[in-house]
């Protein structure tokens, strides 16, 4: 494993971590009493209940990382920094969708 995060130690001991192993991103659940460590999809952990406290620490973390990006530039610039293509065309419209 890369990288690992403690988002949530549980009353009865188990934690749950965000964790990068390679490239592959994942919720990372270690139970109480030996049972082995569970790796979880972000997409499966975030359609998971919406009242668990291990949720909402990741989704607190998420906030806390967009807005230390916001501090550092207008709200509109792209996160990455990096500027638009030189000579990127505005997309054309749907059909039935009038041209502005």
């Amino acid at each position: 494993m890369n990288a690992r995060r403690l988002l949530h130690t549980g009353p009865d001991g188990g934690r749950w971590s965000l964790a990068r192993a390679g490239a592959e991103v994942f919720v990372l659940h270690e139970p109480t009493g030996g049972g082995a460590p569970e790796r979880i999809g972000l997409a499966r952990f975030l359609d998971g209940d919406p009242g668990v406290p291990q949720r909402r620490a990741l989704l607190d973390l998420v906030a806390t990382l967009a807005e230390a990006a916001l501090a550092d530039g207008p709200a509109n610039e792209p996160m990455t920094g990096a500027p638009p293509e030189a000579g990127a065309a505005a997309a054309e419209p749907s059909p039935g969708e009038a041209a502005v």
